[in-house]
């Protein structure tokens, strides 16, 4: 980044924002030729007026490139380490399984599993689907698929049957990659009574291609013989060993890449079609310049292959870095793994969730204790906004010198509005900087800007590359547009209620969409939960709002450590904190403990669930919660009845 905005003659980042958007043909050809993209670019940048219809914009309309080509010849040699697998411990031991990965290792299996695609009739435009732990085969799924022009789908192992089919049914895969079980937490969870379930309800299957896990990483998979038309990863890929790709086709800017699917909380899940090009160009530029990821890095994050935070680690070998892939518990066997694991790999970033730096936080853990981590430069938050006290905290406790940068962004664009700037001061509490050639504005309801300090809502002004290309099954773009443009024509609301502070940065303060409004007073969310953060007895808290009396009342649901009770003094105390740290109009109306909260299978907390339960309205996609039973306890809990 310091580099380019060297280069640029511009004065420091906000110009050099300022100009990315100003001049959105000029800055994203030079992210194409800086980050070294392999393809033809063709001539034109950017065709399209930029009106009111997003999808009269097109950028590189001409270019011709393959997505894997780059990934897996992007800045590097045959000999240099592409992807370390690493699983959680085994009977009963205390260190994590690694297998580490060339790029020519990976180069010849994604060749092998291509022709195997090809072999079963798989063609440009089919569907490859992988409900996987995050390992080597996914990723190698993933390329084989994309060098042949098919469209990969993934979600991660512990969805149930009718989460696995709400997303794949839809979009009726050829061929499904899945493991017979995975590890998670010490426990050994088998995938193939499910997988039973599933096999007969995807009727477009050619093919389902079994990994086993549960007798070891690379042992034969369990379950061959109990599924129609599978075949262990070895019998199907194996024939087709032998060598790399003789060449890779090449396909237009605009070619789909992935399908993503939404996170569940607006009915069935969305699925969101993403171009081949748009989104590599996205992931190139956020690494590279905002992530400082250079070539001989090895990049961690934790995720599950059905989040997209998984599809962004997917792109890291483009620019010459190894990915970490890591499965499992990060509690797991104690809350020593990550750190440890980045001291042991070499880790030069690592990518987590505020949940669970806060979860460090209360558990006592000093990263730098654990273990030096000389190699780590630069750690990410994403998933939910971190608060100033565990920023700092985090600050203290990690290596010294260590860039933490929040990020913000989604599935809808599988990549960020914002994140971070290595050229400049980072504040707690807020995320650095709008991402280079980001239109990002926040507006009051009347879709103006607004000043620093003035909270409204996240939107982007401007088309992006990584804008998707559509709905899958939306022929005529009705939900796409509605989803997106229908509140202001012509501008991305994204759904996140933010303000600017006066260093050019942002504060998240939780979506829009559950955002509190008691006596017509809009709240965020976050600023909730950055105060009930600071009570000890307090493990995890929701909020939102009970409609009462033509109103909205503010109910806090808490989940309370071993041993505490939830008396009038914890209950007085959680108000008070709340006071004095917000306003009282933020101090909720009713708190309420629970034996635990709700939330999606990526981690996330599902307020919108909680407040559909509560305010008897249809709970939105339960299979996107990992535990929707907890929503009939909580709307039966006496508290909340009016």
């Amino acid at each position: 980044m310091g580099r380019l905005i060297d280069e640029s003659g511009l004065d420091g980042y906000p110009a050099l924002h300022r100009w990315s958007v100003e001049h959105p043909d000029r800055f994203w050809a030079e992210v194409w030729d800086r980050c070294g993209v392999l393809g033809d670019r063709g001539t034109v940048i950017l065709d399209g007026s930029g009106g009111v219809d997003w999808t009269d914009v097109r950028f590189f309309p001409d270019a011709r490139l393959n997505v894997a080509e780059n990934i897996l010849d992007g800045r590097g040699a045959d000999d240099d380490t592409m992807f370390v697998e690493v699983g959680e411990p085994r009977d009963g031991g205390t260190t994590p399984v690694v297998r580490e990965f060339t790029r020519g290792e990976v180069r010849r299996e994604v060749a092998a599993f291509a022709r195997a695609l090809t072999g079963v009739g798989v063609a440009a435009g089919d569907r490859v689907a992988a409900w996987m732990p995050n390992v080597a085969e996914t990723a190698i799924a993933m390329l084989g698929a994309a060098a042949i022009g098919a469209v990969f789908v993934s979600t991660s192992p512990d969805f149930g049957v009718d989460g696995v089919l709400d997303r794949f049914g839809q979009v009726e895969p050829v061929v499904l990659v899945v493991a017979d079980g995975y590890r998670y937490g010490g426990k050994r969870l088998d995938c193939l009574d499910r997988l039973e379930a599933i096999r007969p309800e995807l009727a477009s299957l050619r093919r389902v291609v079994l990994v086993g896990d549960l007798d070891g990483r690379g042992a034969p998979p369990q379950g061959v013989d109990r599924i129609a038309d599978a075949r262990s990863w070895d019998d199907f890929v194996g024939p087709h060993r032998g060598g790399a790709l003789a060449s890779f086709e090449r396909f237009g800017f605009d070619h789909p890449w992935y399908v993503l699917f939404s996170s569940g909380t607006t009915g069935v899940p969305k699925c969101i079609v993403h171009r081949a090009g748009g989104v590599l160009l996205q992931h190139l530029k956020e690494h590279q310049f905002h992530c400082d990821i250079r070539r001989g890095d090895r990049v961690a994050y934790y995720t599950t292959c059905g989040w997209m935070m998984w599809n962004w680690l997917m792109s890291v070998p483009a620019s010459g870095a190894a990915a970490v892939l890591y499965d499992g518990s990060p509690f797991h066997p104690g809350p020593e793994v990550l750190p440890s694991l980045v001291d042991r790999l070499g880790i030069t970033f690592l990518g987590i969730s505020a949940k669970y730096l806060d979860s460090l936080r209360k558990a006592g853990v000093c990263a730098r204790e654990v273990a030096p981590m000389p190699t780590l430069r630069s750690m990410a938050s994403t998933g939910s906004p971190l608060s100033p006290e565990t920023n700092e905290w985090a600050v203290r406790t990690w290596p010294e010198g260590t860039h933490l940068a929040s990020i913000s962004g989604g599935t809808d664009l599988c990549s960020c509005f914002v994140l971070g700037d290595p050229t400049s001061p980072a504040y707690p509490g807020e995320l650095q900087r709008p991402g280079l050639g980001m239109a990002v504005e926040v507006v009051g309801p009347d879709g103006t800007p607004v000043g620093v300090g003035e909270r409204g809502e996240l939107v982007c002004t401007r088309p992006f590359p990584s804008r998707p290309l559509g709905f899958w099954g939306d022929d005529d773009g009705s939900r796409y547009r509605g989803a997106y443009f229908d509140k202001w024509p012509g501008v991305w609301a994204h759904g996140d209620f933010a303000s600017w502070t006066p260093h050019g940065g942002m504060v998240l303060h939780g979506r829009s969409d559950t955002t509190l409004n008691p006596g017509g007073v809009r709240i965020g969310t976050a600023e909730i939960y950055r105060r009930v953060e600071e009570i000890p007895e307090v493990v995890e808290s929701l909020v939102f709002g009970q409609e009462v009396d033509d109103d909205t009342r503010i109910v806090l649901l808490v989940r309370l450590a071993d041993g505490a009770t939830l008396d009038d003094d914890l209950v007085e105390r959680v108000k008070r904190t709340i006071r004095l740290g917000c306003t009282p109009r933020h101090v909720p109306a009713v708190v309420a403990a629970v034996a635990d909260l709700p939330r999606t299978r990526s981690g996330k907390l599902a307020e919108l669930a909680v407040s559909d339960a509560v305010n008897g309205r249809p709970v939105r996609n339960t299979s996107a919660l990992a535990n929707a039973e907890v929503l009939d306890d909580i709307a039966a809990l006496a508290a909340l009845r009016v």
